[in-house]
């Protein structure tokens, strides 16, 4: 399958396309950007064919099969559906869109052009993601009690989007929806209410640190924190009644080194006891890149169809209003 990207952000020229190159089963066959001759300058170090001087061209090109959109977050929906209308289909950047009405408006679009459309949660596809969440399913830590995760870093580049308010800039959308979206996996199961504590930026006026509880009734919970402004460290533990899971670098793995998990017992609060789980060397963002392949080549089923993107983003909806209103809020159906 022949794809195309649309964009020249860093997200796509240092993660994602590297690691889709690396895939027999798919080919970046354009890149188009603003700056025709940084675009041309990407295309060149990357070995990308075509280099294209706005994202029209590159979607009028009938050779182009699939795009990938890492665009900033306030453009993932327009261009996801003019990429959509050009008869593409489309993988994009996390989070689908500013808000659910926004994100809505792709059920339409795909539904219209017979095309699909998928979040880009490269998470999903991680082997120690499903190994964990296999083992849940076995019952081997007992009943699912709550998951705790943790995602931070440091970046107050005023230039970055991350740092843009009006663009759909701030720690939530950023990396809060990975929060959201593993405690999802794993359990299988959707937030009934939420609630949220911001801390705002006094410059550049986005959520730099939030922390976050989801409920999903029956006694199952889940935590978060994220912030843009603090020490990086990122972890996942999932406690069960018989035994707990720590997920070491959930979020971003280091491609060229094995991913780790730990499952201990439930009598000693540390790891001692543990076993470690390691998984061969891979790339998530390589496999991702082939499961989108295969769902639009109609070789696999859909497993994440875009509503499971809008039903992300309705959580972070009501995370948001819980910050404004300082209460829980209810996670409103799809």
């Amino acid at each position: 399958m022949k794809w195309g990207v649309i964009s020249t952000a860093k997200i796509g020229t240092e993660k994602v396309i590297p690691a889709m190159q690396e895939s027999d089963q798919l080919e970046i066959l354009a890149i188009a950007g603003r700056d025709l001759g940084k675009t041309r300058e990407v295309a060149e170090n990357l070995r990308i064919p075509r280099a294209y001087g706005s994202y029209e061209e590159l979607l009028a090109d009938p050779s182009i099969e699939a795009i990938y959109n890492p665009l900033p977050n306030h453009l993932h929906v327009e261009w996801t559906i003019k990429a959509l209308e050009a008869g593409k289909h489309v993988l994009c950047e996390k989070p689908i869109g500013l808000d659910t009405t926004d994100a809505k408006r792709l059920i339409e679009a795909r539904d219209k052009s017979g095309k699909q459309v998928l979040e880009a949660f490269m998470v999903r596809h991680h082997p120690q993601w499903a190994e964990a969440r296999k083992i849940i399913e076995s019952g081997q830590i007992g009943e699912l009690t709550t998951v705790q995760s943790i995602f931070t870093y440091f970046n107050a580049d005023p230039n970055n989007v991350r740092n843009k308010k009006d663009i759909g800039g701030g720690g939530l959308l950023d990396i809060g929806c990975y929060c959201i979206v593993g405690p999802r996996y794993v359990t299988g199961k959707e937030p009934i209410r939420v609630v949220s504590l911001m801390d705002k930026d006094p410059k550049f006026g986005t959520d730099r640190l939030v922390s976050g509880m989801l409920d999903f009734g029956s006694g199952l919970q889940a935590s978060f924190v994220c912030g843009t402004q603090s020490a990086a460290v990122q972890r996942v533990h999932i406690l069960g009644t018989e035994g707990r899971i720590e997920i070491l670098m959930p979020f971003n793995p280091i491609p060229e080194n094995p991913a780790l998990i730990r499952v201990a017992g439930q009598k000693q609060p540390g790891f001692d006891d543990a076993r470690e789980i390691k998984f061969p060397i891979c790339n998530h963002y390589t496999l991702q890149g082939e499961s989108a392949t295969a769902i639009f080549k109609g070789e696999s089923p859909v497993d994440y169809p875009i509503e499971d993107g809008i039903a992300n983003m309705q959580i972070l909806d009501a995370m948001a209003r819980s910050a404004k209103t300082g209460s829980w809020e209810m996670v409103s159906p799809r």
